[in-house]
């Protein structure tokens, strides 16, 4: 935290000056932003000190101001000037801690020129649904990067849920197989025939100029008859017209230069090797845009030379509206791509393995068999004994237990009652093979089969005196097990 011990709590209001508009100077309260925050960390009134010249303010050529941050060192600054909310010593700690998590400063922070990133729009994305710019946020899955774009600048000022977050893969795709399709012969065609008319017309384009260049001059020449046939003891009538000469030579220069201007442009025809340079671009395009070797910041670039914007929006489909330089537009429909879980859930052919195994092996047995026939998880992973038994219990598989119950085999108890042995001999005659036995668990726990007529039965007097066992096919209702 940067000191904010004295800032007011999340959810509150906080009174501001209104800086444009009909109410301008006025004051209101509005909920307590993200970059109101910074301003009071920032603001080293807080602090106690008088500070003048933080910013620079210019007029632009069209009538505006824009302002720029001053360096601290060419402030005017008086600390203890006041009562401050902080100490300076606070308030100098806060500026390095700030200057320290800010992971670029100034310019860097906005949409700046592509960077290595695989997503193809970059700054060029808005959200359908406030209008806001959306930032690219990359995951990494088996080893590659994916770009999502998310829309939070509520999230960012007031703290609140990103309006909507969207797979950036399937965008991607789409918008490149866009322009792919864009960039066919027929279009650059097109482009070049709608070239070649407006070279046509550029003759009576420029007759038009000259006539108003030459009307711009009409008027420059009458201002100064006016001017020069007025009497010069007449002052004021004399100032009137000298001001009006003057702006009418000021209009000519102007209406010249804007004439020369659009002619040295018009002048910047296309000749055959320019058009035949346009016309490659139909096959060259597709081969660059396709090749892996093409670095994504290239890919970047020539995305931003052909689109102004993109806006989507994302419902059941994700609904894409694309700007193109020039003014043309394109609305699509992309697919939403299956969630992480969807992508990651097993295929149906393994679990029918599963199934299929069930009847011959146990669970530890079965993930070799599975990882040998070349098998793999959702993630990817080969498969372990936990594995098998959690998508064994997650689609209700019948376990191997009550499978070999159904098929009529016996518990070890079970089993010695039927025989009048005791289960040691048990063991024994299925160690030697005259009893046939099969494992329904990874602890060796087996269930046996019914043995034929020609088996001896060694010791079978000292049973008789034995209790008979009840036999029960649900093992969970008193069956004894081998243990």
């Amino acid at each position: 935290m940067c000191g904010g011990k004295n800032l007011p709590p999340a959810g509150s209001a906080l009174s501001s000056r209104l800086k444009k508009g009909s109410r301008k100077g006025g004051l209101v309260w509005a909920e307590l932003a993200h970059s109101r925050v910074l301003e009071i960390l920032h603001n080293p009134r807080y602090a106690g000190a008088f500070a003048y010249g933080r910013t620079r303010t210019r007029k632009r050529f069209d009538g505006g101001t824009s302002s720029s941050h001053v360096p601290r060192d060419q402030w005017l600054l008086m600390p203890g000037a006041h009562a401050g909310y902080i100490s300076w010593e606070e308030y100098n700690d806060n500026q390095r801690r700030l200057k320290e998590n800010a992971l670029a400063l100034g310019e860097e922070r906005r949409n700046g020129p592509p960077r290595e990133g695989p997503a193809l729009l970059q700054g060029l994305v808005i959200c359908g649904l406030c209008g806001n710019r959306m930032t690219v946020r990359y995951h990494n899955r088996r080893g590659r990067l994916f770009p999502d774009y998310f829309c939070q600048r509520a999230g960012i000022e007031y703290g609140k849920p990103p309006c909507q977050h969207v797979n950036g893969e399937a965008v991607d795709r789409v918008l490149g197989q866009l322009l792919i399709e864009a960039m066919t012969p027929l279009a650059l065609d097109l482009a070049l025939a709608v070239q070649q008319e407006l070279e046509t017309r550029l003759d009576e384009v420029d007759r038009l100029r000259q006539k108003q260049v030459e009307r711009t001059r009409y008027e420059a020449d009458a201002a100064q008859r006016r001017y020069m046939l007025v009497d010069p003891a007449n002052r004021l009538v004399a100032d009137v017209l000298e001001a009006e000469w003057n702006n009418k030579l000021r209009a000519l220069a102007q209406a010249q230069e804007e004439y020369e201007r659009q002619r040295r442009a018009d002048q910047s025809q296309l000749d055959d090797g320019k058009r035949a340079q346009i016309s490659a671009l139909a096959t060259d395009f597709p081969r660059l845009w396709g090749d892996p070797r093409t670095p994504d910041r290239k890919r970047k670039r020539m995305v931003r030379l052909l689109v102004e914007d993109v806006t989507l929006l994302r419902g059941e489909r994700i609904q894409m509206h694309v700007r193109f330089k020039g003014g043309a537009t394109r609305s699509l429909t992309v697919v939403s791509p299956p969630s992480a879980p969807v992508l990651q859930k097993t295929k149906p052919a393994v679990i029918q393995q599963i199934n299929q195994l069930l009847d011959d092996y146990t669970e530890e047995q079965i993930a070799p068999i599975l990882n040998a026939r070349g098998f793999r998880s959702g993630t990817g992973q080969p498969f372990r004994r936990s594995l098998v038994f959690r998508l064994r219990k997650k689609y209700r598989l019948v376990d191997r237990f009550t499978r070999l119950r159904n098929a009529g085999m016996l518990t070890l108890m079970e089993m010695a009652y039927r025989l009048g042995l005791c289960s040691c001999t048990v063991k024994s005659w299925r160690d030697q093979g005259l009893l046939q036995a099969h494992r329904y668990n990874d602890k060796g726990e087996c269930l046996y089969q019914l043995p034929g007529p020609s088996l001896p039965r060694k010791g079978a007097w000292k049973r008789r005196s034995l209790p008979i066992p009840e036999v029960h096919s649900n093992r969970t209702e008193g069956v004894q097990h081998e243990a």
